[in-house]
C-alpha cells in the first residue's frame, strides 16, 4: 500500500524540479554606515525587499566611517562574492571607476546613487539616481541671496574633496552667487562676483566626519566675527544635534536679525528642529529613502534586461522658517 504524505510533510520536502530560486544579492553601498543620511537609503532598500515577495535581498554595506579605499575594497569583495548587482555611492569617483569597471568585466549590473561617476567615466554605471546635486548648491546659494541681496563673506563648508556631488554642490552655489559662470565643478573660489567674497581657510572640507564638521564650523566662527553667510553641502554639520546648537545659539542674535545666515544641505529630523528654533536659517532637503528604495527595483530591471533612464532625479526640498512646517515632501 502506497504511504500518504500528510501536507505538513510535504511543507518540508523540496520537490525535484521545484527548488524554490534563490534571492537575488543587491548590493546598496553609501559611503559610510554611521551617516544618519545613509540610515534613510538603507531603510528604503530592505523596503524594497520586503515588497519583492522573496525576489531579491537588500545587501546594505560600506565603511563603518567615510573611508575611500575600504569602500572601494568593500565593491571589490562584492564583485569576488558574486553578487547580483551594485548600486554605489562613491566617495572618490576616479577610484570607484575603476572598482566598477572590474564589476561590469564580471557581469554585474551596476549603478551610482546619491553621488555619481566623474563624466567621463559615467558610461561604466547604467544609470544614477539621486539628487541633481548641482541644484543644491542653487538652492543653498538662493537662500543666501534672499537674506543678503548685496552680498558679503562666505565660508563653505563641504564633504570629500574627490566626491563629485559635494563639488557638483559647491559648483552651484558659486555660480548662483557670482551669477556667471565658473568653470567645472568645484569652480573657482569667489572674490567678489556678485558681491560675494569666500574668506581665508575655506572651503572647509569634512570627509563626511561630523564632528570634524562642526569643529570647523565653530572656529570659522569665532574668527570671522562678521562672517555673512555659511553654507554646507551636507547634513555632517548638523548631525550631533547638541553640539550644533552649541555652537550655533551664540550667533542666533546676528541670525535673527539678518546679518549672519547658516545654511544647510539636507532635512533630517535633527535638522528639521534647529531649523524650527531658529539656529539655521534654511535647509535644501534630498530624499534618501526614496534613492535606496529605487535602486533596488532599477538593478532588478538591468539585471532582467530592461532598459533604464539615465538620470534619475529623485527631487528637492526647500524649506526656510516660512515653510518649516510643510515644506518636506510626502
Amino acid at each position: 500500500m502506497k504511504k500518504l504524505l500528510s501536507a505538513t510533510m510535504l511543507a518540508g520536502m523540496v520537490l525535484p524540479g521545484l527548488a524554490a530560486a534563490e534571492p537575488m544579492q543587491l548590493a546598496l553601498v553609501p559611503k559610510a554606515m554611521n551617516n544618519p543620511f545613509f540610515d534613510l537609503a538603507r531603510d528604503g532598500c530592505y523596503r524594497a525587499q520586503e515588497e519583492s515577495d522573496g525576489a531579491f535581498e537588500c545587501v546594505y554595506i560600506g565603511p563603518g566611517e567615510h573611508t575611500e579605499l575600504e569602500q572601494v575594497q568593500i565593491v571589490q569583495d562584492l564583485i569576488t562574492q558574486g553578487v547580483d548587482g551594485i548600486a554605489v555611492s562613491p566617495s572618490n569617483a576616479p577610484a570607484m571607476a575603476r572598482a566598477l569597471q572590474a564589476a561590469v568585466e564580471a557581469g554585474i549590473p551596476v549603478m551610482t546613487w546619491d553621488a555619481d561617476l566623474l563624466e567621463e567615466d559615467q558610461h561604466i554605471r547604467a544609470t544614477f539616481v539621486g539628487t541633481f546635486n548641482y541644484d543644491i548648491g542653487v538652492n543653498l546659494a538662493r537662500i543666501a541671496l534672499d537674506r543678503h541681496p548685496d552680498g558679503g563673506t562666505v565660508c563653505l563648508q563641504t564633504g570629500g574633496a574627490a566626491a563629485a556631488n559635494h563639488n557638483e554642490r559647491l559648483l552651484g552655489i558659486r555660480e548662483t552667487l557670482a551669477g556667471e559662470s565658473l568653470g567645472t565643478a568645484p569652480g573657482t573660489p569667489l572674490a567678489g562676483q556678485g558681491g560675494w567674497t569666500e574668506i581665508a581657510g575655506c572651503p572647509l572640507i569634512t570627509d563626511d566626519d561630523g564632528n570634524r564638521a562642526i569643529t570647523g564650523m565653530t572656529d570659522i566662527l569665532a574668527a570671522n566675527p562678521e562672517l555673512t553667510a555659511f553654507l554646507s553641502t551636507g547634513a555632517f554639520t548638523q548631525w550631533f544635534d547638541n553640539a550644533f546648537r552649541e555652537a550655533a545659539a551664540p550667533y542666533k542674535d546676528r541670525m535673527d536679525a539678518g546679518e549672519l545666515s547658516i545654511v544647510v544641505a539636507d532635512t533630517l529630523p535633527m535638522q528639521m528642529e534647529q531649523l524650527a528654533d531658529g539656529l539655521s536659517n534654511g535647509q535644501v532637503g534630498q530624499r534618501p529613502f526614496e534613492m535606496g528604495y529605487r535602486a533596488m527595483f532599477i538593478l532588478m530591471d538591468l539585471i532582467e534586461g530592461n532598459e533604464v533612464e539615465d538620470p534619475i532625479f529623485t527631487g528637492l526640498d526647500v524649506c526656510t522658517a516660512d515653510n518649516v512646517d510643510s515644506c518636506i515632501a510626502g
